[in-house]
């Protein structure tokens, strides 16, 4: 029997849909749609959702509301992550998920989940389609708000979400275009004292395999590969080499913003932030060449969404 499920994942920077069938505890993708809407912006030093955050939103979970009617869905779990654990005003962004995703299927309504869950999920399904012979896996689901590691094999064993995030750290520290040197050091100092704390946690050392999932991780890929656009069969389960990743990494923190957005598989919505995501991915990989001898990133474009769906199943 064959299930038509959909995850809807809310985070600080972007609303991502998946409509997939399930059968035989797999699945297969539908449709599958990103959309930058940056709900978490301002929200590190106001601590609420900005009106026009929750508009932009809205427009999206709106467009993606119609395509579960379109597509016949069955059962939809949406969920909010990192921007939604830190808000005051969030039963007025919850009123409006209940308003817009219950009248497209009944009684549907979003959730927000702990650090520990959305880890979870991001690990469920970045590691669906890796070798067992690969493993223990580190996931690591680099968001807008906050970034995810996971350790484990067939199931996890540690997870730590760190509370840094491209969007996040952009905002606190990455204030000039392009950032100054002295910027550029305050953020690291931020990732370095967020990583120790992550990396306490999850005992790395054993780990054999590095996945990277979301946002900036696949286009750090593609920018590695030298791809002219965004190319998501070419990027899933693509491997990046610790050299090539830290001189992609060292170019974007150093552009300015339109220099990011006229690079081909750029989104026009993450070239102001990805610098901050690349500082971040740069101290891990070090911290991983140092602790495990990890000097590689495979980067999965099946991730949170996919483990938001494989949930509903059961």
């Amino acid at each position: 029997m064959v299930n038509r499920l959909a995850g809807i994942d809310c985070g600080t920077n972007s609303i991502r849909l998946l409509i997939a069938d399930a059968a035989n505890g797999g699945l297969s993708d539908v449709h599958r749609e990103t959309r930058i809407v940056r709900l978490g912006q301002g929200v590190d030093a106001t601590g609420q959702f900005a009106p026009d955050a929750i508009a932009r939103t809205r427009a999206a979970l709106s467009d993606y509301a119609a395509l579960l009617g379109v597509h016949g869905v069955e059962r939809v779990r949406m969920v909010a992550t990192s921007a939604a654990r830190d808000v005051a005003n969030r039963d007025e962004f919850f009123a409006m998920t209940a308003e817009v995703l219950g009248a497209a299927v009944p009684g549907a309504v979003a959730e927000v989940i702990s650090g520990a869950e959305e880890a979870e999920l991001s690990f469920r399904g970045a590691i669906g389609e890796l070798e067992s012979s690969r493993a223990p896996f580190v996931v690591v689901d680099l968001g807008g708000g906050s970034t995810e590691m996971v350790l484990g094999a067939e199931r996890v064993e540690a997870s730590y979400s760190a509370d840094i995030g491209c969007v996040r750290l952009t905002e606190r520290c990455l204030h000039s275009d392009p950032p100054t040197p002295e910027e550029v050091a305050a953020a690291r100092r931020v990732v370095r004292e967020r990583l120790d704390v992550a990396l306490g946690v999850v005992p790395v050392a054993g780990a054999r395999t590095w996945v990277g999932v979301a946002g900036t991780m696949t286009t750090l890929s593609a920018l590695a590969h030298n791809l002219a656009a965004y190319d998501s069969a070419a990027i899933h389960l693509s491997r990046v080499s610790g050299g090539d990743l830290l001189a992609v990494c060292e170019r974007l923190i150093g552009m300015s913003r339109g220099e990011r957005a006229a690079l081909g598989p750029m989104h026009e919505g993450r070239a102001d932030v990805i610098g901050g995501g690349a500082i971040v991915v740069e101290e891990l990989a070090r911290e991983l060449r140092v602790r495990a001898g990890i000097d590689e990133l495979t980067v999965s474009e099946h991730d949170i969404l996919d483990g938001i769906v494989l949930s509903i199943v059961g």
